[in-house]
């Protein structure tokens, strides 16, 4: 049976969603309020306590890597490249190309784009870590300024979408 319970943490409220698999949806504020909860989807604190103290920890800045047990639902590529998400260091960015090239698709930059856009589970899974070639800020399902702020967060409040532009440093380089 599906669970889900609303948090507020300091990038507005997150809706979280899981089953006995794993945490399957994370769903940012506005829409978190404006969407309703799929049918049979019980309300459920209990179920998402690991999942709650371990963002509350990220939020504080104590925690680098989450141990949340995962169930997203995509396709073959899309798990590949939200797998490869997970690959990228606290604090660190990367392209888009970058993931194209991990997978050994290098033009497959729109499709890792597709797929980043698509990710249901957002800050555990970190597609704000993602940056365009130049290092301008892209796409977030959250909107830009929370992606800046999770930037932010991470690297201890030096992180400036200004600031950074040019290349990235492929990670686990």
């Amino acid at each position: 049976m599906m669970s889900h319970f609303e948090i507020s943490t300091p990038i507005g409220a997150l809706r979280l969603s899981g089953d006995e698999e794993g945490l399957r949806e994370i769903v940012f504020g506005g829409a978190a309020r404006g969407a309703p909860v799929p049918p049979g989807q019980r309300r459920s604190p209990a179920f998402f306590r690991d999942v709650i103290e371990q963002l509350e920890e990220y939020f504080a800045g104590r925690l680098r890597r989450f141990r949340v047990r995962l169930a997203p639902r995509g396709t073959p590529f899309q798990l590949r490249v939200w797998d490869l998400l997970q690959e990228i260091p606290y604090g660190e960015t990367t392209t888009y190309g970058e993931i194209a090239r991990r997978l050994g698709k290098a033009n497959a930059c729109r499709a890792v784009g597709a797929a980043n856009g698509r990710n249901p589970i957002p800050v555990i899974i970190p597609c704000h870590r993602v940056v365009g070639a130049d290092g301008s800020l892209t796409g977030f399902g959250g909107g830009l300024p929370i992606k800046e702020a999770l930037l932010s967060l991470e690297s201890g409040g030096r992180y400036s979408a200004a600031r950074e532009s040019g290349p990235f440093l492929p990670f686990g380089a």
